[in-house]
């Protein structure tokens, strides 16, 4: 039997490629083609851009009750076993996600779509009396127009809809570019809002080969019906797209990444720190932008938590997890990624780290658990996202070591912190360059409605928030006596 072919969904159809290129989806454990996906043209791009403007004007009036309606349905439908069973063969196959990813990849997303039509009731505008005697004020949050947005593979639900299905519940319209990686699974997005009653051309999915996406993405960005952009991936394309939309004065909103350090102090309650930390560094083989990447522990709690970390790390196995029921975690995204987190660990390990945990090996895209102790900045292990299974390990002595460690770095998406005394948690976490710090949590963890954000730098700036896909509009009624105008009123003295 052939793999599924994911096709173009652009003004309501679902369509091919205008020139027939398709391109192969390959499961990174086995390296077999699990899929096909059109490849779309400048053409196609063209015409899902054009699509989304044709569709802006009709859409941007409707009720703010019909937009809610269509979002609460397409929850509804996603919600069933259907597509829970749909979401997860489709990830399964193309990025190796395991069983435990569900949380984030079916059940919250169907809670992220009933938080962002509830969120329609954010859309108001307000009054005020005008700095003029007699004058009124008025001001509407009004939606912006076409949003070009870009959402990856290692969530590819739930962030296929933070990108897309909030804007739409603003009033805007939406070209999505799949990820090269999962375009089957972020298709099922397209097709829950096709039959919960989504208008042709609010929601248009595009694919694009690899090779072709630079392209693409720039011809896009420069339409003039595109008012904003969002991107989800690594810094290194989110800095390209932000030049090409520098180009056109484009706003974006970005969110590239994150080097999550974790705070152990001397109080912490250690053995729920180790397994939030355990669990924030391996789920999806730590490909997530929360992941927890950076464990600083203070120096009383270092013994018992690196014993305990230890422990839990030597029991995850990292491998196919559809052929071995033993294995907790799955391969990377691709092999280069796998060979990227070797070489980022035994670099470290040269200059003078100390591995504890892992076999500096991989095979194929599988890497397995690592912990590596006496990691410092200027170290890649230190300084770069590894979206892999491993964490750097340092202890230092005082809590103000612990605050300037976690924030050498160039990345501020998140952090933990772990201590028993809530006013010391407020205090540290009030110093920690993070859009988001977790007291006595997992790094690993959203809030829809507030939703993660960058302080700029390698993570990138802005939020997924109602403010981010609007425009504050002002109209401004002047009174019905005229007031002395600054030019005319001198001719009329000369009169």
């Amino acid at each position: 039997m052939s793999p599924p072919l994911t096709p173009l969904f652009i003004d309501g159809e679902w369509r091919s490629s205008s020139t027939g290129a398709t391109f192969d989806v390959r499961n990174p454990n086995t390296g077999a083609v699990v899929g096909t996906a059109s490849a779309a043209s400048a053409a196609d791009c063209a015409a899902a851009v054009d699509a989304a403007a044709r569709a802006f004007p009709t859409w941007e009036q409707t009720p703010l009750s019909y937009r809610r309606d269509i979002l609460l349905k397409a929850a509804d439908i996603l919600a069933t076993d259907e597509y829970r069973v749909r979401v997860m063969d489709a990830i399964g196959e193309e990025t190796s996600a395991t069983a435990e990813t569900v949380v984030y990849n079916h059940t919250a997303p169907v809670n992220e779509l009933r938080a962002f039509a509830g969120a329609v009731a954010q859309l108001k505008g307000e009054t005020f009396v005008s700095g003029f005697p007699g004058g009124q004020v008025f001001s509407q949050r009004r939606a912006m127009g076409v949003i070009l947005s870009m959402a990856p593979w290692n969530a590819p639900i739930g962030l296929t809809l933070r990108a897309t299905a909030l804007p739409i519940a603003c009033g805007n319209t939406v070209v999505l570019k799949t990820s090269e990686i999962s375009p089957r699974t972020q298709i099922i997005v397209a097709e829950i809002m096709e039959k919960a009653g989504l208008p042709k051309g609010v929601l248009n999915f595009v694919s694009v080969a690899k090779e072709d996406s630079p392209a693409r993405v720039a011809e896009m960005i420069a339409h003039p019906a595109v008012r904003k952009i969002n991107f989800t991936g690594s810094d290194v394309v989110g800095r390209l797209i932000a030049i090409e939309a520098a180009k056109h004065l484009k706003p974006c909103v970005f969110e590239l990444g994150g080097k999550a350090p974790v705070i152990v102090l001397d109080d912490a309650d250690i053995p729920r720190a180790a397994r939030a930390i355990t669990s924030s560094a391996l789920l999806h083989s730590g490909q997530i932008c929360m992941s927890t990447e950076r464990v600083i522990a203070q120096k009383g709690a270092a013994d018992t938590l690196v014993t305990q970390l230890l422990t839990l790390f030597k029991q995850i196995k990292a491998g196919d997890p559809r052929a071995d029921a033993n294995v907790a975690i799955g391969a990377l995204f691709t092999e280069r990624s796998a060979e990227n987190v070797i070489a980022m660990i035994k670099q470290a390990v040269d200059a003078g780290a100390e591995l504890l945990v892992g076999d500096l090996a991989r095979e194929g895209a599988v890497v397995q658990p690592h912990i590596v102790a006496g990691v410092k900045p200027g170290m890649r292990l230190w300084e770069r996202e590894s979206f892999g299974p491993v964490i750097a390990l340092v202890v230092v002595d005082t809590i103000d070591d612990a605050v300037a460690a976690a924030n050498a770095s160039t990345y501020s998406l998140v952090a933990g912190l772990w201590t028993r005394d809530v006013h010391t948690a407020f205090d540290v976490a009030a110093r920690i360059r993070a859009g988001c710090t977790d007291i006595n949590g997992p790094t690993v963890h959203t809030e829809w409605m507030r939703g993660h954000g960058g302080l700029g730098g390698s993570t990138g700036y802005g939020r997924f928030t109602v403010e981010e896909w609007t425009d504050i509009r002002t109209m401004i009624l002047h009174p019905t006596r005229e007031s002395p105008y600054l030019v005319t009123s001198k001719l009329d003295k000369l009169a």
